[in-house]
Formats: structure tokens, C-alpha cells, sequence
């Protein structure tokens, strides 16, 4: 196993950000036998806690050298905001809309008494049940946190490693640094000028399924408006040339839609109907 050295010093004596930096593997489709990877910052600050995909800061910290305004979002898994050492949490979704939406996720852990060692650090062995999912976590009272990636929280220390029964969704800690100040993530208050709108889980499930059966909408209506013939338009790497053309591709989207219906919390998964024939 390879060893984890993470940087153990007093936090928090003035405004600064503990930063960790997460492995994440997963499946869009569960019957897939590849995993799909990123990394995932898990920053926890003096108030709050964020939690994001490392490409949201890299393309910030080139923004800022470049003087550029390039956004970037992924819809694999929400970034997460709540205040720190709190179960409240509020997810940021992009639905052809920016949209935050606000849960309570208590977890209830029960702790084992199995051990393994990685680098300089004794993991114990936790398990609890959330969105529809068994997981099994691994965290080292070491580092006095009790915090984790996604909404994962709530255990007497760091969680190191922690993934569901099915290996569906495994995050595994890879890196960990202090920032001499807090680190704003100002990126996650606003999508291209927009300011998330604040919805319950009915209206994202309304959004979900207006995205199933119109999947191409903006895309249609951008060609509809179009008036430069320099313009070009393309779904998956195909040009689009006639609008007709947008129906089978609309197809093949629904299609990849029910296909990749696995999201972490599996328990609020959309049950798209099959496209017609």
C-alpha cells in the first residue's frame, strides 16, 4: 500500500484553509466495469466547509493568471457547502439553470473495532447507510477532524477512505496541505453570472426530467438563432446540421440518460421512461 504522509500542524490559529485533496473513482452506468476519476478538494475553513472538483480551482488559479473568466462545471457529483461541524448541507446543480438545494444529512456510524495501518496513521473501520447506499469508511482519530469528502461527516476523526458496498463510488485521500489563507472559492457562488436559485428535491426532479425529454433544447434553440454560417454546432463530436438531425441525437441522449442513472444518492434517482421507438 502506498504510504500517506499528510502535514499534521495546529489549524485554524488565524484565518487560513486545511486543504485535502481526494482520489475519487466512480461509475456513471453500475454495470460498467471501468471507473471514471477526478480529484476532489475537500477545504475545510474556519466557518465552513467546501467540497468541489480540483479543476474548479485550477481553472480559477488560471483565470487569475491569464486574466481570463472561463467557468467549467461537472454534473458527476454536486459540490457541497455547509458550516463547519454541522450536517447541513446545500449542493450546488447545474440543470440548464444554476440551482442550490438545501438537506440535512445526519449519518449514524457504527464503529468497528478493526484497524490497518497506512504511512504513520492506525484507520479504523466505520460503516453507515445514506442515500440509498451501505458505506464503508476508514478514518484516523489522528487528525482531529471530523470531516470527509461529499457529506460524509460526523466520525471522531479525518475520514481517509471511505466507498459503498457495490464499489460503485470510492474517495480515497491523497494529499494534504495547509493554504496561508482562507481560500474563498468564490467560483462556487455564481455559474457564468448566475446566482444559484434556491429549489427543494421536487423541482430538481421536475428539472431532470424536463432535461430527459428535451435534452437538447439549448442546443436547438442556439441553432434556431443562429445567423453566422461560420458557426458550427456539435453533439458528441458530430457537427449538427439541420435541426432534424437533433431527434436521433435527442434519442441517443435519453439513452445515455437512463444508461448513466447512477447517482451517489441513489435513493433520489429519476425513473426516466424508455424512448419511444
Amino acid at each position: 500500500m502506498k504510504k500517506l504522509i499528510l502535514l499534521l500542524f495546529p489549524l485554524f490559529f488565524s484565518a487560513q484553509t486545511h486543504r485535502f485533496i481526494y482520489k475519487f473513482q466512480y461509475k456513471l452506468d453500475s454495470l460498467a466495469k471501468e471507473f471514471s476519476q477526478d480529484n476532489m478538494i475537500l477545504d475545510v475553513n474556519t466557518d465552513d466547509v467546501k467540497f468541489y472538483p480540483y479543476s474548479y480551482a485550477e481553472t480559477d488559479s488560471l483565470n487569475i493568471i491569464r486574466g481570463q473568466r472561463r467557468t467549467r462545471w461537472d454534473d458527476h457529483l454536486p459540490a457541497v457547502i455547509r458550516k463547519k461541524n454541522s450536517f447541513e448541507n446545500t449542493s450546488l446543480i447545474l440543470l440548464n439553470d444554476f440551482f442550490s438545494l438545501q438537506s440535512t444529512d445526519k449519518m449514524d456510524w457504527k464503529l468497528l473495532n478493526e484497524t490497518k495501518i497506512d504511512g504513520q496513521y492506525t484507520l479504523q473501520k466505520a460503516t453507515t447507510t445514506f442515500g440509498g447506499r451501505n458505506w464503508i469508511a476508514w478514518f484516523s482519530k489522528n487528525v482531529n477532524l471530523s470531516e470527509g469528502p461529499y457529506k460524509f461527516r460526523g466520525l471522531p476523526g479525518l475520514i481517509f477512505e471511505i466507498e459503498d458496498d457495490k464499489k460503485n463510488f470510492i474517495f480515497k485521500l491523497s494529499k494534504s496541505m495547509k493554504l496561508p489563507k482562507t481560500y474563498e472559492a468564490k467560483f462556487l457562488d455564481s455559474f457564468q453570472g448566475r446566482k444559484p436559485v434556491p429549489v427543494t428535491e421536487k423541482i430538481i426532479a421536475k428539472k431532470q426530467m424536463e432535461l430527459y425529454d428535451n435534452p437538447l433544447k439549448d442546443l436547438a434553440e442556439a441553432f434556431r438563432s443562429n445567423t453566422n454560417p461560420e458557426n458550427t454546432f456539435y453533439v458528441a463530436g458530430v457537427q449538427v446540421k439541420s435541426l432534424d438531425q437533433l431527434k436521433g441525437m435527442s434519442d441517443e441522449e435519453r439513452k445515455k440518460m437512463i444508461r448513466e442513472n447512477n447517482p451517489i444518492e441513489i435513493d433520489k434517482a429519476i425513473r426516466y421512461p424508455e424512448p419511444k421507438k
